[in-house]
């Protein structure tokens, strides 16, 4: 199957590679990837197969998107990255969003991964309840991903992008790291998955399931054991992702 991806000018092309650069800089200067990468996970992953409504189009910069209980901190992830998108007038926000998000893994140390233009900004936001709910199992991981059209192999791999970044209390009612090093973008959330719970660390319901069901685990455990194999497959799943109901396939 072959995505037939929009044409866009080369005036436009010229300033995606120049917008990011500077969210590059930024991103490394602030520190900010976790959020930035939770800021285009969120806006991509309210997008429903059967409906074809929600994805990637740039309706995060509505207050009432942002209101959403999943997205609780996300504006300030929007401050941030704002005085950027003002000089690349050019940009939709829908391509800026998801640009900032393949530039923040990559930023700390993670895949590369392929970035496609022109999204365009939709004017309504989706409706509140299409993001994962990290109190529950397996079976809501399962319909909330399967709204998005993915398989028990691309939970696993794209919950590997809490290797960065933690919770705070006052947004998600959790608090702590996934990792020791959370600004790293490496396999080791998967290796403390297998450890199991340790002091100063944070493991969510919908973490600690991963390990738990059976078709889960086999993924954690090639994950942890190979960090090439999970590069690979995450630049593969969040490339999907930041393109759910974009492209055309043929």
């Amino acid at each position: 199957m072959v995505k037939v991806y929009p044409t866009v000018s080369e005036e436009y092309l010229k300033a995606v590679e120049k917008c990011k650069r500077k969210l590059r800089g930024l991103i490394a200067e602030k520190n900010c990837a976790p959020i930035v990468v939770r800021l285009a996970w969120h806006s991509a992953g309210t997008f429903d197969i059967h409906t074809k409504s929600g994805g990637p189009f740039g309706t995060m910069r509505h207050a009432e998107e942002l209101a959403h209980g999943a997205n609780r901190g996300l504006e300030i992830a929007i401050r941030l990255i704002e005085p950027i998108k003002e000089e690349f007038p050019i940009l939709s926000y829908a391509d800026f969003v998801q640009l900032a998000g393949v530039v923040a893994v990559e930023v700390t140390g993670g895949p590369e991964i392929p970035f496609h233009p022109g999204r365009e900004d939709k004017p309504h936001p989706p409706p509140e309840g299409r993001l994962p709910d990290a109190t529950k199992g397996s079976d809501h991981l399962r319909d909330i991903f399967g709204h998005m059209g993915f398989s028990d192999k691309e939970i696993v791999v794209l919950s590997g992008a809490h290797t960065l970044g933690r919770c705070h209390k006052e947004r998600t009612g959790f608090e702590g790291p996934w990792t020791s090093k959370p600004l790293i973008f490496d396999n080791s959330y998967f290796v403390e998955l297998l450890e199991g719970e340790k002091e100063g660390l944070l493991q969510l319901p919908t973490d600690k399931v991963l390990v738990e069901d059976p078709a889960f685990i086999p993924y954690v455990e090639k994950y942890a054991a190979d960090e090439d194999l999970f590069f690979a497959d995450y630049a593969e799943a969040h490339q999907a992702l930041s393109e759910l109901g974009f492209a055309d396939a043929e």
